[in-house]
Formats: structure tokens, C-alpha cells, sequence
């Protein structure tokens, strides 16, 4: 990373957030994955590839009470993501910490009877797409040695009997994360760019050890035809608003 950053606000300027200029930078995607994170307040919830923070920021802005810590593998990330922690006033619910996503010890990193809640934005792209020329957006997105199936494997084994896996990815690439998964209950939640479109992202929350198979929602629509954002979108991106799985 150059240190170069941009000052960028979130869920309608509650939230101030330093990012990276060039390389990975978070947008939509991540607002709606942390608003379909269904924690209450005493939570305790891990962020694999936690990035500058703003995940687990708009997580933690949504639900008082809430206790996130966030596993990032480049320490420059990492402080990036503490510094955005005490500019909004949530260091003491918002850690940081460095860390491999597909190396965990829970012992070493918090809870060793797992986590209420896990979430992630796994590197979703097929390794066959195109490099990015900073390193760290190309880790971040490229799927080169079957990410989203271990990020998956990981979570699930970061997480407590009963907890929850919530992660954002290409809508195609939602299988694969299934896969990983047999043997536990699932959601996928389509997003819509319009009504009437195929979806290009989806939301798989998995609930450890449940046995209700795959149950699929009616999803969420994004824009009207005119490009504006949906009210159902605003609400999520703009006010906090959790995101429904029904």
C-alpha cells in the first residue's frame, strides 16, 4: 500500500473511513453483507479479511453491543482499520488483529468455544480473470487456490454450534460455497441490479449444525430503472437498516 487514503463516508455519513486510494476498496458489498450479519447486542462476531475495518464498523454502528474482531492479513490494513476504529468512537467493540483467514487458532485469537456470528467477503473472481496491478487487490479478489470453499471451511469452524456464516460473492460462484457447507442449514439471498435481472451478487448465510437444508429468499433489488437506489436498498446503505431474509 503507497499511504496514500481517501476519507470516504458510510451509512449516510455516520461513518468516517480511511481507505486505501488504489487496490481493494470497499463499497456496497460490503454494507449489505454487514447488514445481513443477524447479530444483537452482546454478540461476539469474527470478520475474516477485515480489510480498513468497514465491515465490522457498519456492523458494529447498527447493533449497540455488539463485539467484533476482524482478521486481516496485511498489517498495514490492520492499523488502517484500528485508526478507523478510534475515528468513529468504536475502538472498545471493534478489534483488529493480523492474521491468515485460512490459518486460525481460535485459542490465540479469541474465543475458544467459538463465535456467535462469522463473516466475510471471500476473493470470488476466478483465478482465470485479470490481475489487478496492486498485489493486494488481486489477493483480495482473485480466487487462486479455492477461496471461497476454505474461507467457508473456516468460518464454519470458527463458529459456535448454532451460529451463523454470512458471506458476500458472485452469485455464480454461490455453489461453491454450498459445497463446503453439506451438513449445515443455508439462505441465499439474490441481490438484484434490477427488477427482472439475474442477479450478479448473492448473500449465503449458513446456520452451523442446523438441519434445514437450503431455503431460498426472495432477495433484494438494488436500483429502480432510472439507477437510483431502491427504498428497500436505501434503507440498508444509507440508514442502517438490517437486511431482510425472508
Amino acid at each position: 500500500m503507497s499511504g496514500e487514503v481517501t476519507l470516504d463516508g458510510f451509512l449516510g455519513g455516520r461513518l468516517t473511513i480511511a481507505q486505501p486510494k488504489r487496490g481493494f476498496r470497499s463499497g456496497h458489498d460490503t454494507v449489505l453483507l454487514a447488514a445481513a450479519v443477524p447479530a444483537i447486542a452482546g454478540a461476539r462476531v469474527l470478520e475474516l479479511g477485515s480489510g480498513a475495518g468497514v465491515a465490522g464498523l457498519c456492523l458494529a454502528a447498527r447493533v449497540p453491543g455488539v463485539d467484533v474482531l476482524g482478521i486481516e492479513i496485511d498489517p498495514e490494513l490492520v492499523r488502517l482499520a484500528a485508526g478507523n476504529a478510534a475515528r468513529n468512537a468504536l475502538p472498545d467493540r471493534v478489534r483488529f488483529a493480523c492474521g491468515d483467514a485460512l490459518a486460525l487458532s481460535l485459542p490465540k485469537v479469541d474465543h475458544a468455544d467459538g463465535f456467535d456470528h462469522v463473516f466475510f467477503n471471500p476473493p470470488f473472481h476466478p483465478e482465470t480473470g485479470q490481475e489487478s496491478p496492486n498485489a493486494a487487490k488481486t489477493r483480495a479478489t482473485l480466487d487462486k487456490d479455492a477461496a471461497v470453499r476454505g474461507w467457508t471451511r473456516a468460518a464454519l469452524a470458527s463458529a459456535k454450534s448454532g451460529g451463523t456464516v454470512t458471506a458476500i460473492l458472485r452469485a455464480d460462484r454461490a455453489q461453491d460455497m454450498l459445497a463446503a457447507a453439506e451438513g449445515h442449514g443455508a439462505v441465499l439471498i439474490p441481490l438484484f441490479p434490477h427488477a427482472g435481472e439475474i442477479p450478479k451478487r448473492a448473500i449465503v448465510q449458513l446456520m452451523k449444525d442446523a438441519a434445514s437444508g437450503l431455503r431460498a429468499a426472495s432477495g433484494l433489488v438494488l436500483h429502480e430503472p432510472d439507477g437510483r437506489n431502491t427504498d428497500a436498498a436505501e434503507a440498508v446503505l444509507r440508514h442502517g437498516a438490517a437486511l431482510r431474509l425472508d
